[in-house]
């Protein structure tokens, strides 16, 4: 994959899982569903996720201005 390819993916991946952290977007979707019995577990995902993404974002980043510089 392309960096800038991959940068834009991981960045639109950390926005929206930063979305679901932080707003009762995804809490309202699982409850619209009949899913209100996984929003007890939904820290023990989401959390660990948004850490991983920004990961993931921050060597996107280098490898994007490593091959631009």
């Amino acid at each position: 994959m392309k960096p800038k390819t991959a940068l834009w993916a991981s960045i639109s991946g950390t926005v929206l899982i930063g979305v679901c952290c932080f707003t009762p977007v995804l809490v309202v979707t699982l409850s619209a569903l009949g899913l209100g019995g996984v929003l007890g577990y939904l820290d023990y995902v989401l959390l660990p996720a948004l850490a991983v993404m920004v990961v993931v974002t921050l060597v996107s980043y280098q490898r994007y201005r490593r091959q631009n510089y």
